[in-house]
């Protein structure tokens, strides 16, 4: 079995040291997950993973992304009622969504780690994390909407 990704061999050393098997469904719903810049839903991985895996199912699918959340190495991002989606964790990063077609798109932005030490020593708390969500329109929405 071929890992291209580096990515990809971090991920399966760290189930293979929490004693969660490799089975070849669970390696292409990784790989898929690290490849995909779109933080795709349980269904999107279902529909592109399942004519390489005819016997799985959206349960199987949700099941290992449950794993995978559970060992830390994917983030289920939740808005509102639409389906969750989910992200390969790498490092720490926002989302900016678009309101219009629900795309999601990665950006990073260091100074955001001085707003939990700022928290911390203000409130007295032990903070263990944050999450920051930018809303607006994206490119092409925008260009819809200008015709």
């Amino acid at each position: 079995m071929a890992v291209s990704h580096p990515q990809l061999k971090e991920a399966l050393d760290a189930l293979k040291e929490t004693g969660v098997r490799i089975t070849p469904q669970r390696h292409a719903i990784l790989e898929y997950l690290i490849n995909s810049m779109s933080h795709p839903t349980a269904d999107d991985i279902y529909k592109a993973l399942e004519g390489k895996f005819p016997n799985m199912s959206v349960a199987t699918v949700y099941n290992n992304l449950r794993v995978f959340r559970e060992v830390g190495l994917v983030k289920e991002l939740t808005y509102g009622d639409s389906s969750s989606r989910f992200d390969f964790v790498t490092t720490e990063h926002y989302h900016v969504i678009c309101e219009d077609c629900g795309k999601i798109v990665d950006f990073h932005y260091p100074g955001l780690d001085e707003v939990e030490h700022l928290a911390s020593h203000v409130a007295g708390f032990k903070v263990r994390s944050h999450r920051l969500e930018v809303y607006g329109v994206c490119g092409e929405c925008s260009a819809k909407e200008a015709h």
